[in-house]
């Protein structure tokens, strides 16, 4: 019963996603809606520990100016962020609408992200513990767990460190060897992830985030027997898509919205 309701979901992937936005439709509903949803996820990652002082960062293009996205301002706690707070800047780093200070790794690696990747909607990254302790190994994650599945052939690592990223050069490095896959590695740093919209992108960061926790784990107390080839490509199929990562999220949305409803503000 619970796998053909399942696929009764997975079948239903565009009743529930709803029609792909276009530039025709309310610009300004749009914007707001990508703007809650990016409020909510900083929350989420706060209430989640995924903060580290003023690291990490989500940003969400502008439906309008494409070539513009909305991020966090620095020094802002994740766990206090509002839809209010949030800055729109432009990809030559200037910030066109909102205070606050613009962090400089922020609009190094999301810049060059959304320039590269136009299908790209949203981008989230922090320093989350067991994520940055995943990325020193300087490995993919494999395929131990139905969740872990999501990212096989899927993600890919980032293996050079130079220090903070604050230059655009390095950005674009990140972005590709981001490629098009949902998530990178960056080596001794932390975890990267993307979507086509502000909710897969902050999903696949929480279950990635989920995924080194079980994998560091299961390796400090064993040897972990994988999911076989062709049936990790078939889970991730399942679990992995655009449609999975933006329905795993709505739960987290709705109870951080009923927690904490000033967010909207």
């Amino acid at each position: 019963m619970a796998e053909a309701a399942s696929d009764l979901v997975m079948n239903q992937g565009e009743e529930l996603l709803g029609s792909p936005w276009t530039p025709d439709a309310d610009v300004a509903a749009e914007r707001l809606k990508r703007k809650q949803r990016l409020a909510a996820s900083l929350r989420i990652f706060g209430k989640f520990g995924f903060d580290e002082g003023v690291a990490g960062h989500i940003t969400v293009r502008d439906p309008e100016h494409t070539d513009h996205f909305w991020v966090n301002p620095m020094g802002r706690s994740f766990k206090q962020m509002r839809v209010s707070d949030l800055l729109k800047v432009d990809h030559e780093g200037t910030v066109v609408e909102g205070e606050g200070l613009l962090n400089g790794a922020a609009f190094a690696i999301h810049s060059r992200i959304h320039a590269q990747h136009p299908d790209v909607v949203a981008a989230a990254h922090s320093h989350s513990v067991y994520g940055k302790a995943w990325s020193s190994l300087g490995r993919k994650l494999d395929p131990l767990t139905q969740d872990a599945c999501a990212f096989y052939d899927d993600h890919a690592v980032f293996e050079d460190y130079t220090g903070v990223v604050l230059d655009l050069a390095e950005g674009d490095r990140i972005a590709g060897a981001l490629g098009e896959n949902k998530a990178v590695i960056l080596q001794n740093h932390g975890l990267l992830t993307v979507g086509k919209s502000v909710d897969e992108a902050c999903w696949w960061f929480v279950t990635m985030e989920r995924s080194c926790q079980a994998q560091l784990m299961a390796e400090a107390v064993g040897t972990p027997k994988p999911i076989p080839d062709a049936m990790a490509k078939h889970t991730g199929a399942q679990v992995g898509s655009t449609l999975a990562g933006w329905f795993s999220f709505q739960p987290l949305y709705d109870v951080i919205v009923a927690e904490q409803p000033e967010l909207l503000d």
